[in-house]
């Protein structure tokens, strides 16, 4: 029986060509967008979860009350992981993670720098990353050897075996490869690092210390089977307060890993959202555009049931039961569903490199999977029984005595019906619609935002080697050949921070612990990047010596301390006495959608990474480029230049949000293209059916635009009361997503008019197309006697 079933779908299929790809082609387009989507929320939902021990490892982190919120950072003191160790027989293994470190590695004459980290040596039992070489037991014990990446290897030792080899790090040490790591998953928040260094090495190069009061690594522990984490986390906070008194309202919490990646933003002390809240948006974005897709199914099925009402009083009149329709139609519906699932997955394949790029992930299917075969079986099962289910239903209620005298009627209640569903349709539609609005004027808002410095001719280039000790004759020779205006150097790049710390100054009230943005530099910032200095002077340690103890504040700072003359003023900041020269425009260091936080801008007593140079004007880029890569190269031969715009390193800031934008943008049009699709058909089938009454009025007179406008004006009320009803959903939504922000748009009413106009238009010229070449038909056919 089944297999006639599927045999007469078949046949239905090839008779009716045009509707079959309507509905096939609707279905592909649904299912495809769906695909993509949640090849992305499962690669989101998988990060880090391959780890045996995932419901044992936790990231430590501080939870403290300042700027009069309860406040947690997941950066933490590096003597913090043994110590814990040591107190707390409930830790099996700890490991400190130092990331974003960067070396040269020299093998012959070869020359590569990479990124990695440096980790205790128990990091390799704890996460399951695979060794191709090596002992997991025995690796990172020693400062003298190193664990490369597979693709490391190849790039320093091509095929030979790596495994015992010696690599110089910096021109300066030589360490062993104990280990040849295979290359990070992309779902792992370890992904890009090229090389794992022993802790002890970090050590023998002065970058460790036990200073309490630096929170600048992140600490991971592995808990014994079968300890309760929330009786464990009540003993270890308190851990930072015994070792660094001063610290009362500091507690040291866990956060477990299946939260790492999904679950990590806080408000007051608690977990409330993250990434999380994205892949919830768009899992429910993938399940509306599938929905559009099966009400565009079942409208074209149920607007074409007069064609089966005959088909159906015949096979009841020969005894066939209800459930035995219902099973023909949902076998036709699981017919299509297959072909267009089948399409649908090479589409996918095809579409998922480019998809990918769009979202920054390295997304795949594993065609060898037997899972993955079995979601795709039940995926297709799913998509046919959702969309076949109300024609199938509805097909088989049709009673046979009225179809077969010729009295059937179903006009008004199918239209009804199909009106809700074109309803839902283009609700959804305009909801994505204006969600896409708001989120790219938002992203627009931020970047107009007056972010307090000048990007251009701007680049910043990490201090490597020898360009540390011969900065000031790199610095001279920049400026003396009239490459570069002005140079600094500085503690980090100026789009980034990587410093903070609370203050002392005269006048502090009791209590307040005012975090601050540290940021040091040597001198002529405010000439670099072009600062806007409200009082004072910026720093020039030629003319004025002492200003290696100076310090600039932006006008957060002044706010926060109370200065009213600032000028002169003492901070107090790591022992050292900072004497106030000037005060600067509040520019952005960080988040351009958050409030900028209270600066200090210590002088040349401070420390140094990168250095800034703005070049000069007059010369083209890449001429300046060029001779400045001329200059490093001869004061740091052993390195290759490398360095950063600072107008891209802003633009970065604004990358996940563009991608959200784009995914809305991409997946809003695909939903109102699949309801212009379903309306096409709709369309084309009213015309077809009305074909005898569009004669009539031709003959008595009726103009092409009379007919088209009266064939038009049901949808596009349609459209209209979508309108209605999506507005105030889409203003709720909208609303909340924009609460993240401090720094956000008011929402206009000329955003949901551009959305409803959108989507009146696109209806209109769909159905137009049809309703015209109805209207321009000889009337002389359609009024020819059958």
């Amino acid at each position: 029986m089944v297999k006639n079933y599927f045999k007469i779908a078949w046949r239905n299929l090839l008779k009716n060509k045009t509707y079959s790809l309507l509905n096939i082609s609707g279905l592909v387009i649904g299912m495809t967008a769906a695909m993509l989507i949640l090849s992305w929320v499962q690669h989101e939902r998988s990060f880090d979860l391959f780890h045996a021990k995932k419901d044992r490892l936790f990231l430590l982190a501080n939870r403290a009350k300042w700027n009069d919120k309860i406040n947690v950072w997941f950066y933490t003191p590096k003597p913090l992981g043994p110590a814990s160790k040591d107190e707390f027989p409930e830790i099996a293994n700890y490991s400190r993670y130092s990331g974003g470190q960067h070396f040269l590695f020299s093998v012959g004459e070869k020359r590569l720098k990479g990124s990695g980290a440096f980790v205790d040596s128990a990091f390799l039992q704890m996460f399951d990353f695979p060794l191709l070489a090596g002992n997991k037991e025995q690796v990172l014990r020693t400062p003298t050897e190193i664990v490369i990446t597979q693709s490391l290897a190849k790039r320093l030792f091509g095929q030979e075996d790596a495994l015992g080899k010696t690599v110089k790090i910096d021109s300066v040490d030589m360490a062993t490869v104990s280990g040849v790591l295979a290359d990070m998953p992309g779902n792992t928040r370890f992904d890009g690092i090229d090389f794992l260094l022993p802790w002890k090495y970090m050590e023998k190069i002065g970058y460790s210390d036990n200073y309490w009061g630096n929170n600048s690594v992140q600490t991971y522990i592995e808990l014994v089977p079968g300890t309760n984490a929330t009786s464990f986390s009540n003993k270890i906070k308190d851990i930072t307060k015994r070792h660094a008194p001063g610290n009362d309202d500091l507690a040291v919490i866990l956060h477990a890993l299946p939260d790492w990646w999904l679950r990590s933003t806080f408000e007051n002390g608690k977990i409330v959202g993250g990434r999380i809240e994205m892949v919830h948006l768009f899992t429910i974005i993938a399940g509306f555009i599938l929905l559009i897709a099966c009400i565009n199914f079942m409208n074209l099925s149920t607007a074409r049931s007069e064609k089966r009402a005959k088909e159906v009083g015949i096979r009841k009149v020969a005894g066939a039961y209800r459930k035995s329709l219902i099973g023909q139609f949902l076998s036709e519906s699981i017919l299509m569903a297959a072909i267009a699932g089948i399409v649908a997955i090479t589409v996918t394949w095809l579409a998922l490199p480019v998809f990918g790029s769009l979202v920054s992930r390295r997304l795949a299917i594993n065609f060898s999977d037997f899972h993955f075969w079995l979601n795709a079986i039940g995926f297709i099962l799913v998509t046919g029984l959702l969309a076949g289910s109300y024609p199938a239903f509805f097909l088989s209620s049709f009673q046979p005595v009225k179809v077969l005298k010729g009295t059937f009627k179903q006009a008004k209640a199918t239209f009804s019906s199909r009106k809700i569903l074109v309803v839902v349709q283009f609700s959804i539609a305009i909801i994505l619609i204006i969600s896409t609005l708001v989120v790219h004027r938002q992203i627009k808002y931020a970047k107009d935002r007056e972010n307090g410095y000048e990007k251009n001719n701007l680049i910043y280039i990490f201090e490597e080697g020898d360009v540390t000790q011969n900065s000031n004759l790199i610095k001279n020779e920049l400026l003396q050949n009239g490459i570069a205006e002005s140079v600094t150097r500085s503690s980090s790049p100026i789009t980034e921070g990587w410093s903070n710390s609370t203050m002392e100054w005269e006048g502090k009230p009791v209590g307040d612990k005012t975090i601050f943005d540290r940021f040091c530099v040597d001198e002529h910032l405010v000439k670099t990047a072009g600062l806007s200095l409200i009082i004072g002077r910026d720093m020039d340690l030629s003319q004025y010596p002492t200003d290696s103890t100076a310090i600039l504040l932006n006008e957060s700072a002044v706010k926060i301390m109370g200065f009213k003359d600032p000028i002169g003023q003492i901070i107090h900041d790591n022992g050292i006495e900072w004497h106030v020269i000037g005060v600067v425009k509040d520019f952005i260091m960080r988040s351009p959608y958050d409030p900028i936080d209270p600066m200090v801008i210590e002088g040349a007593k401070g420390w140094f990474n990168i250095m800034h140079i703005k070049f000069n004007p007059s010369l083209p880029t890449a001429t300046a480029l060029a001779k400045t890569e001329a200059i490093f190269k001869r004061y740091n031969p052993n390195y290759p230049f490398s360095y950063d715009f600072v107008d891209k390193a802003y633009a970065e800031k604004f990358k996940e949000s563009e991608q959200t934008g784009t995914m809305a943008a991409l997946f809003a049009f695909l939903t109102i293209f699949i309801s212009c699709l379903g309306l096409f058909g709709l369309a084309a089938y009213m015309a077809e059916n009305r074909t005898k009454e569009i004669g009539v009025r031709k003959v008595l007179g009726a103009s092409v635009f009379s007919i088209t406008r009266l064939l038009s004006t049901e949808f596009a009320w349609l459209v209209v009361i979508s309108c209605i009803v999506a507005f105030p959903i889409a203003y709720w939504a909208m609303d909340r997503f924009l609460q993240v922000y401090t720094y956000r748009i008011s929402m206009g009413w000329e955003l949901f008019l551009m959305a409803g106009l959108t989507a009146l238009i696109l209806a209109v010229m769909t159905v137009s197309s049809q309703a015209i070449k109805a209207a321009i038909a000889n009337p002389i056919r359609s009024l020819r006697d059958e």
